[in-house]
């Protein structure tokens, strides 16, 4: 006897959130997403069809298999992954589930997508991003982008938010967010300033710590 699982007819296909890597095709004709775990490997566009990552030929999702699209339902969790060290240059993604697709208690693995809109977190130093730039990896074809602000640019290769959704395509939306939230009342740039104060006046405090030292060594300083 098999088991058979209850089968559903949404009346509009279901949305879900994930998050992935940013991804432009080396001779910058087009854009694209790669996805931070299995599908790693796999670049795909705003509309792609699943495939199984081990090679084997069963269509996508298959229920003894792993294969497929992974989305979560709820956005909040989504944005949780973009916290973990590994993930921190990852970006959110808003897509509609298509075609054939398993539920799991927190989302979806299903056939087909269409990503509708890309959230482009702010800079690693805080910064609201103005541009998709160079990671420094990539996959055979493809170069792997991260978001960046003006001043972490540094002249490496990248697209602007706009130039990305234009080679993306598919009506997809990219949506740069704000710069990072306060802390205790001090922004991200407020903090690094003042860690900056605080080593220059430790580097001044060792400097005159050396020089007592060597009075103290030429017989120049008692000590007392």
């Amino acid at each position: 006897m098999r088991l058979r699982l209850p089968e559903e007819r949404p009346a509009e296909p279901p949305t879900g959130y994930k998050i992935a890597y940013p991804v432009l095709s080396s001779d910058g004709t087009r854009a694209g997403f790669t996805g931070v775990s299995l599908g790693g490997a796999l670049p795909y566009g705003v509309v792609a069809d699943a495939s199984c990552v081990y090679g084997l030929r069963h269509p996508a999702p298959h229920r003894r298999c792993d294969c497929g699209f992974h989305c979560v339902h709820d956005r909040a969790a989504a944005e949780g992954l973009l916290c973990t060290a590994e993930h921190r240059g990852a970006v959110l993604l808003e897509v509609t589930v298509l075609g054939r697709y398993l539920r799991f208690e927190l989302g979806f693995r299903y056939a087909r997508q269409r990503v509708r809109v890309v959230s482009v977190p702010a800079c690693a130093c805080g910064a609201g991003a103005v541009a998709l730039a160079d990671a420094g990896w990539g996959r055979p074809g493809w170069v792997g982008l991260v978001p960046s602000c003006a001043g972490c640019l540094r002249g490496r290769r990248s697209v602007s938010p706009e130039s990305f959704e234009r080679l993306a395509g598919d009506g997809v939306r990219v949506v740069a967010e704000a710069a990072g939230a306060a802390v205790d009342g001090l922004g991200v740039r407020e903090l690094a300033a003042e860690a900056a104060l605080l080593q220059a006046r430790l580097d001044w405090f060792q400097v005159q710590l050396a020089e007592l030292g060597e009075l103290g060594e030429r017989g120049e300083w008692s000590g007392g």
